[in-house]
């Protein structure tokens, strides 16, 4: 396999992948980040949730071509949003995705001790799946900076720095169980892949979230009302993932996984 195949299927990367998109997925509707997007989206484009329904409100009551003149002017309004939101979510990548290539790096220079510590970080991440589930008392507690950047376009990338370092324990559950990962992986490219899928699943909601402000405002509003039902599923698939890294299942699949892309080529 040529050196750009053996980077992206290598290792259980091409199982770890989807299981990291979809941990950062989890990441976004629990609790502690879904309730949080809408004051998130206003902070990093400088743009008031509640003021953007005030305005069309006000634009009813004055009549047709207003509403259409103010939302034109959200429709300007909301490319700031996007944009705010996409530096939002650079941001936090650069804290996550830094900290995946060190644990790759890590993972590789202990490469000859890489079957105990997997042992012991699937249980933690079994651990940490049944406290995801709420049943740890204790183990969700959140710690966050509440000194904030100024808002707008040029405060929001150091906003997503500050979500990155100040939500960690908050989101820990997931996000470690991706590093543990990262760790079995063994090496700093494929790390930071991998932290790169969690945040594109953290992420992508935020982006599509800004660009559909309104509506996404009714899905959040659905979505926290089974908020339960997704912190449990959650926490299923993180304790599904640390027993297979416990049973030595997680290395079985890895070679089936090296066996399905064993004559892949690309094209470059």
């Amino acid at each position: 396999m040529d050196p750009i195949g053996s980077t992206v299927l290598g290792g259980s990367l091409l199982l770890a992948a989807p299981l990291a998109l979809a941990a950062g997925l989890v990441s976004f509707l629990s609790p502690c980040v879904l309730p949080l997007v809408p004051g998130y989206l206003s902070y990093a484009s400088g743009m008031s949730g509640a003021a953007v329904e005030q305005r069309r409100a006000a634009g009813s009551a004055a009549g047709g071509s207003a509403v259409e003149e103010i939302d034109e002017d959200l429709a300007r309004n909301r490319r700031t949003m996007v944009l705010g939101s996409l530096l939002f979510v650079a941001g936090f990548t650069l804290v996550f995705v830094s900290v995946g290539g060190f644990v790759g790096w890590l993972g590789d220079l202990l490469i000859d001790y890489t079957e105990p510590i997997t042992r012991v970080l699937g249980a933690l991440t079994i651990l940490l799946g049944l406290a995801f589930m709420g049943l740890i008392p204790g183990m969700g507690r959140e710690f966050r900076f509440h000194r904030a950047p100024r808002a707008g376009l040029a405060g929001a990338p150091l906003l997503g720095i500050l979500f990155g370092l100040g939500w960690t324990p908050c989101i820990g559950p997931t996000l470690a169980a991706v590093q543990s990962l990262a760790f079995t992986e063994g090496g700093v490219g494929r790390g930071m892949l991998l932290s790169l899928f969690y945040c594109l699943g953290l992420g992508a909601p935020f982006i599509l979230a800004s660009a559909l402000y309104r509506r996404a405002l009714t899905a959040f509003t659905w979505l926290r009302r089974r908020t339960r039902t997704i912190m449990v599923a959650g926490g299923a698939m993180l304790v599904l993932i640390g027993a297979a890294m416990v049973t030595g299942l997680w290395a079985e699949l890895t070679v089936i996984a090296q066996g399905w892309t064993a004559g892949f080529r690309t094209v470059i």
